[in-house]
This record gives C-alpha cells, structure tokens and sequence, in this order.
C-alpha cells in the first residue's frame, strides 16, 4: 500500500489542492498529515479534495483550536484526528505520528515502532534509530524550504520525497 505523508500544510490551499490531486492520480489511499494544518476548516478541504479517502491527522503548534479540528473530523468521518500523537498498523508495520522532532526522537529510540513520521522543522529527513527509520516529509506550504511531500510504500518500505513544483 502507499501512503502520503504530508506536514506543515500551513492553510496554503494551492498547494494543498497541487498535492492532493497528485495523490488521487497516484490512486494514494490514504493522507497521515504531521500537524501544522493550521485552521480547523482546511481539514474540510482536504476531505472534499481526497475524496472519502482516510486522512490521519495530529496536532501542530501552531494547531491552536482543538475543538475545531475535533468537530471538523466529526463532520467528514474519514478524517482521523489523534490529538498529539497517532498510532497506526498498515501491514503489519507499526507506524506512530506526531509533529514534534524531540517527541519522535523519543518514541524512535523506544524500538516499538517501525516507522516514526514527523514535521515541524519544515526540512525532509531520514534517519534511522536502530531498527526504527524516522521520516520528516518536509513542508507542504512551503515555508522556508522548497514545497514537499513524501509517498511511502509499506511493501518496499521505502519513502520518495516529492517536490511539489516538479509535478
């Protein structure tokens, strides 16, 4: 299966429609977005852009209104909030989420996870912590750096960094 991991979408609605067409092209099933979405209403954007596909979603710092997001998530059923950190099995690997670098740091070097994905620092990286491989997909927005996003693959368990303005 592959996935899309996005971060740090910050309300930049044309890139965000840019991507998420690209994703729907690529018959991509499912979005974990790594916070920063910024206003709750742009969850209700992704949901009409993605098409009833699922979309997992935890907070940023910049995420204020949690009741919000939370009744957004309510009014389109396909969008999962976690609050600060989210947890999911995708065959058979064991996947955690969250925004913040030091908290996916921690949960990387706890080795209960395959694959921790996380944003905020608006940079793409890979590393890995141990067995763990830690996935920084970069900033949607483009905010200080070029606009990207990353497509994972759970069979290869691979991720390719996509740049947005080469699609």
């Amino acid at each position: 299966m592959k996935i899309a991991i996005i971060s740090d979408s910050h309300d930049n609605l044309p890139n965000i429609e840019k991507a998420i067409n690209y994703l729907n092209k690529q018959k991509i099933r499912l979005i974990i977005h790594c916070g920063d979405v910024c206003a709750p209403i742009i969850l209700g954007e992704f949901a009409k852009l993605f098409k009833g596909k699922e979309i997992h979603v935890v907070k940023g710092n910049v995420d204020g209104d949690i009741e919000g997001f939370k009744s957004w998530a309510k009014k389109y059923p396909k969008i999962i909030y976690h609050g600060n950190t989210g947890k999911l099995e995708i065959d058979d690997l064991k996947i955690v989420f969250c925004h913040d670098p030091y908290v996916a740091k921690k949960m990387a070097q706890s080795q209960k996870y395959d694959f921790v994905f996380y944003g905020h620092s608006h940079k793409p990286w890979q590393e890995k912590v141990d067995k763990t491989e830690m996935i920084n997909p970069g900033t949607l927005a483009g905010l200080f750096n070029k606009a990207t996003f990353a497509i994972f693959d759970t069979e290869t368990r691979k991720a390719q960094l996509v740049v947005l303005e080469k699609i």
